[in-house]
């Protein structure tokens, strides 16, 4: 038996599989909020009691791998936006795994890409993809995450990356006040305080503030809480409220505009995978033509960033997907 998981900052997503040879099938599977547990080994407690409760007895527990939504430079890591420590060789101690290994979230779903099916990618841009060329994978949820693979002999090396914590390039004038208003605040921008669910409510209230549209007429307009984003993006989407969609363009903008930079910085010709919990959501307004406009939109270096691959990933199994091929590699 073998353990994968998802550790974000909201929601958790864990596997028990069982290994069959050099494969192995899901015996059970869960979804949990974070914030219903004190820590994440109550959270696997829950977990794995689910599952005896259920009739599945991990008697012998070879191996975990956990994709956790942090940097990642040892066994012993704090989430970025949770105040969770997971420490790896408690873990194991505390539940009898043999050995358990941390890697941050997007080095997870990275590892899951080669495991999608053709119905998993909704593709934005066919470009004109080299398999010998490097790919990015990078999506807004909680926080921003950011990962690359890069052609090693045969196969794709995954490289951890933060660049959701990079600075913010406005690319447009209202992306330029948007960012002093935010710089104000907190004296540096980065782009998860932009493109993220926190960035899209914090785009909300900006053009509230500047009265840019008509403010929502809603009775409980969306505040700060953890459903705040897919609030604002069910009053664009579904209510076409005036100032909820104005927050969603430019959020799209600014998401288009981050991929781009990042697609033209490594030269991505094997693709960009768009993963994370927003883009699914929104895939509609996604495929309008807006995302893909801020995405090529890089002067004399458009007709580049036209060739280059974008799919979104709309399965939400990807990070564990990920964390199961690494958790079979490390036997």
């Amino acid at each position: 038996m073998i353990i994968a998981g998802d550790v974000g900052g909201t929601k958790t997503l864990l596997q028990l599989l069982e290994r069959e040879g050099g494969a192995a099938g899901v015996v059970f599977e869960a979804r949990y909020e974070d914030a219903a547990h004190a820590d994440f080994a109550a959270l696997l407690g829950a977990f794995l009691g689910e599952a005896r409760a259920k009739g599945v007895h991990a008697a012998s527990l070879d191996g975990a791998v956990f994709g956790v939504a942090a940097p990642v430079s040892g066994d012993r890591v704090r989430l970025t936006n949770r105040d969770w420590v997971i420490d790896a060789a408690a873990i194991a101690s505390g539940f009898g795994i043999a050995r358990v290994r941390l890697v941050n979230d997007f080095v997870a779903a990275a590892s899951g890409i080669a495991r999608l099916g053709h119905a998993d990618l909704v593709t934005l841009q066919e470009g004109e993809p080299d398999e010998r060329a490097p790919r990015i994978v990078l999506g807004s949820g909680t926080g921003l995450g950011i990962a690359y693979l890069v052609r090693n002999g045969g196969s794709y090396q995954v490289v951890a990356g933060e660049g959701g914590n990079a600075g913010f390039a406005p690319p447009t004038p209202l992306h330029a006040e948007l960012w002093q208003a935010l710089h104000a605040r907190s004296g540096h921008v980065s782009v998860e305080q932009v493109v993220s669910g926190a960035g899209l409510v914090a785009i909300y209230e900006f053009l509230r503030e500047q009265r840019a549209e008509p403010e929502s007429a809603q009775p409980d307009r969306p505040g700060g809480d953890d459903d705040a984003a897919a609030a604002i993006s069910a009053l664009a989407l579904e209510k076409c409220d005036p100032l909820a969609s104005l927050a969603l363009d430019v959020f799209i903008e600014a998401y288009g505009a981050a991929a781009g930079d990042h697609a033209l910085a490594l030269l991505a010709r094997g693709g960009v995978f768009i993963a994370g919990g927003i883009a699914p959501r929104i895939i509609a307004r996604l495929q309008s033509g807006r995302f893909m406009d801020f995405f090529r939109a890089k002067g004399r270096f458009a007709a580049l960033m036209e060739g280059i691959p974008v799919h979104v990933v709309m399965s939400p199994k990807l990070g564990l997907l990920g964390a199961a091929a690494i958790a079979l590699d490390m036997q």
